[in-house]
């Protein structure tokens, strides 16, 4: 659904720093999506490049993640097209 996204562990970068993510998805075109707040705050601080996308989705499992993920597929397109934008949240929903 998202041709050419990569895991941490697919650049051998599992173990770094956020800096050295940040740097690393500017330089490359990247969105980071991640559950790490520091990665909003930096995102709102600095603004893009890179886009970050929050996960405020609580425990869940990995079928609920790319679930969520697929259910905003369309706001996430728009995301990713806004020269502006920053930062985009998925949010559990209200009854899940």
């Amino acid at each position: 659904m998202f041709p050419g996204s990569l895991h941490v562990r697919d650049v051998d970068m599992q173990r770094a720093d956020d800096d050295r993510i940040w740097r690393h998805a500017a330089a490359n075109g990247f969105v980071i999506v991640s559950k790490d707040d520091d990665f909003r705050q930096r995102a709102l601080v600095q603004g893009p490049p890179p886009k970050v996308i929050g996960l405020l989705l609580g425990n869940c499992t990995v079928e609920e993640t790319i679930a969520a993920i697929r259910n905003h597929a369309q706001f996430l397109d728009a995301f990713a097209n806004d020269s502006t934008a920053a930062y985009f949240a998925i949010e559990r929903p209200a009854n899940g």
